[in-house]
């Protein structure tokens, strides 16, 4: 096992070894998207900066891989990574607070639990789900200016619907992929499972669960769709599109929808893959703070 790519270092994890997983929530408001650099700051730095003080270990011997490389100002209610470390714990509440308090208020740990060998934060998802909110109306909801995109154009629910059809299924997404700094090619061939449109009042919120996303491509598919949905553009230009295998021909009709819409929601593992290792500690959830009774004054 090594560590993620696009790291300073490529070290092997420790042996004997003992690997953890977390659940993430972050406001991605502040960070230049999940993957590791120093400045300007990311979450996986971040994070890596608290497990450091909280294991006493450097980077190279935790080794943190993130399961989705969420971009600048895009969210995550779900993201997972996974660590190493050469010691195994008791119990994981008192890391998973210590975390907490190291981490700034917009990041939190939900979760901490014992990881098998064969689990991988990014190579063993099977699916993972992305929510994109749009606030229709002719005012913003200043309480969701941070969270969703907003479009004063009234939009078209019935024909977005329709349109977000044709990109369920397997399909090669080139056309819906920007350019990468990756230092490997992507297989544009990604499978989507679902593609959904639900409203809550002036809240448009679309759920997209697929394989896999290449560089963008989620914010690059909501853009085409918010062009369909003012009537700008039918529905049935999808599949012309995805056809054309070429970037080029969607950006004759959009740009990318900006990403503090976006949201990853949640990454699907197989069940196989979550099962426990032996003679490993309960996860973690959180501990809750309980007030301790106090015995009545006599004079009452």
């Amino acid at each position: 096992m090594r560590c993620e790519v696009g790291a300073v270092f490529n070290s092997a994890a420790p042996s004997p070894s003992y690997k953890w997983r977390l659940v993430l929530a972050y406001d991605g408001t502040h960070y230049s998207g999940w993957q590791y650099q120093q400045s300007p700051p990311t979450v996986q730095c971040t994070v890596e900066k608290a497990l450091t003080q909280a294991t006493k270990l450097q980077r190279k011997d935790f080794c943190l891989v993130g399961a989705s490389r969420t971009d600048a100002g895009v969210h995550a209610w779900g993201q997972v990574a996974h660590f190493f470390t050469p010691f195994n714990y008791d119990n994981l509440e008192n890391l998973h607070a210590a975390l907490n308090g190291l981490l700034p208020s917009d990041i939190r740990v939900r979760e901490i639990s014992p990881a098998s060998d064969e689990f991988h934060a990014r190579f063993s998802a099977k699916s993972k789900i992305y929510h994109y909110k749009v606030y229709n109306d002719s005012i913003m909801d200043p309480f969701q200016r941070h969270f969703a995109y907003h479009s004063v154009y009234k939009l078209n629910s019935a024909v977005m619907r329709e349109a977000a059809k044709y990109f369920v299924g397997n399909h090669d997404f080139s056309a819906f992929a920007n350019a990468s700094h990756n230092d490997r090619l992507p297989d544009p061939m990604k499978r989507i499972f679902r593609f959904d449109l639900k409203e809550m009042g002036a809240l448009l919120q679309l759920e997209v669960e697929g394989s896999g996303f290449l560089y963008r491509q989620v914010r690059n598919m909501v853009a085409l769709l918010l062009q369909i949905g003012r009537e700008a553009i039918p529905p049935d230009i999808v599949p012309h599109i995805l056809a054309s295998r070429d970037r080029k021909e969607l950006a004759k009709y959009c740009l990318s929808a900006p990403p503090h819409g976006l949201c990853l929601v949640s990454i699907n593992y197989n069940e196989s893959h979550l099962l426990p290792p032996p003679g490993c500690p309960a996860n973690s959830f959180g501990r809750h703070h309980t007030i301790r009774k106090c015995k009545v004054p006599f004079f009452l």
